[in-house]
């Protein structure tokens, strides 16, 4: 598995196809199954529906295979088996081959000395032509530092519009870790938006017209190590006094998830928002290590979590300190017990190197 897993990294074949006749007909005769029919259920994957990554494993190597809808990406660790798979599809589709991946989804792939560089600047362009921003002034942060936004104020006159807009800010930021905050933050209004948070929405996009290259760069050399950075902004909401959860979780080099979102609890303290934090990292760690196992890819080292809250960090190697209260209970038990049986270890982290820190509060800079 080692082997194959350093020649993916040294293979750079990105194939780009589309399926022609996808939309010639508008009308099908045939059943479109959303779940399995009855009587054809795979027993060992009852759950399994249409899948979008199909993957294919030998002791040759791996391909990968992303479809949406016409188009689909094909990569691997075999050129020799990728090339075999493309030819075998059109001989049973009518296809066309758009080439090596450039775009995607809105998304621009472009590779580089080091791996790949995603990034939306057509997107982000074209929102700010579609709101008559592109002339806009840029400014060099997404959020005032010094604004505090609540739910009361003058309603905005266009709730529609102001949905519109942060729906797709939204998209913007699989490519921009740097607008998670701000982005998450202004959608928490989106029942009744007040003039003050178009204002706020109206920065951000002023942020984008002076960062619209910006993107994400993956790393084709890098480790197979987690490291993740997990933090809380302890009632931070001025409306409801719930915390902020922010994490960013690297794989090797390379960051692959990251999260700004409420938490759905009111925390007493600090450091119980550190925790709850804590086991919303933790459950999204899992679900990346079992994806990567699907994908045949396996980290090396033990997952470990960075926290600034000596607290926190006492309440998963402590076993006597006993939460009572149910919610903070569940996620005690969560995280301790993986800390226990050795799947997972959390570290202390000075608050000045915490880089999760700008997913959680206003900052005036971002410090990834």
């Amino acid at each position: 598995m080692d082997d194959e897993i350093q020649a993916l990294k040294k293979n750079d074949t990105w194939v780009l196809l589309d399926v022609k006749n996808a939309f010639l007909h508008g009308f099908l005769n045939e059943e479109v199954y959303m779940e399995q029919p009855p009587g054809y259920t795979d027993p060992q994957f009852p759950q399994h529906a249409n899948s979008s990554l199909f993957v294919y494993h030998s002791s040759l190597g791996t391909v990968y295979l992303f479809l949406y809808v016409d188009d689909m990406v094909i990569t691997g660790s075999n050129t020799s088996m990728v090339q075999t798979l493309i030819t075998r599809l059109f001989k049973e589709f009518s296809m066309k081959d758009l080439g090596d991946l450039h775009y995607f989804l809105s998304v621009k792939v472009q590779g580089n000395e080091k791996g790949l560089f995603l990034s939306q600047t057509k997107y982000a362009l074209d929102l700010l032509q579609r709101v008559s921003m592109i002339d806009a002034k840029p400014i060099s942060t997404p959020f005032v530092v010094s604004q505090h936004l609540s739910a009361e104020g003058k309603l905005f006159s266009d709730p529609t519009m102001f949905r519109s807009l942060a729906g797709a800010l939204q998209y913007l930021t699989i490519t921009r870790p740097d607008l998670s905050f701000s982005v998450n933050f202004i959608c928490q209004f989106m029942y009744a938006p007040t003039e003050d948070h178009s204002r706020a929405l109206k920065h951000i996009l002023r942020y984008v017209k002076g960062t619209p290259h910006h993107g994400l760069q993956l790393h084709k050399q890098s480790t197979r190590d987690f490291l993740t950075y997990s933090d809380a902004n302890w009632a931070g909401c001025p409306d409801t006094r719930r915390s902020t959860t922010g994490y960013a979780i690297f794989f090797g080099a390379n960051l692959v998830s990251w999260s700004s979102k409420k938490q759905s609890i009111i925390s007493h303290s600090s450091a119980e928002a550190e925790y709850h934090s804590l086991a919303v990292v933790t459950a999204d760690i899992a679900w990346i290590i079992q994806l990567l196992q699907d994908l045949y890819v396996t980290p090396l080292a033990l997952p470990k979590i960075l926290c600034d809250n000596q607290s926190a960090i006492f309440m998963d190697v402590n076993p006597v300190n006993r939460p009572r209260s149910k919610h903070i209970a569940i996620d005690y038990h969560f995280v301790r017990e993986l800390v226990a049986n050795g799947t997972l270890k959390v570290t202390f982290i000075p608050s000045y190197l915490q880089l999760a820190d700008s997913l959680t509060k206003r900052l005036s800079f971002f410090i990834f």
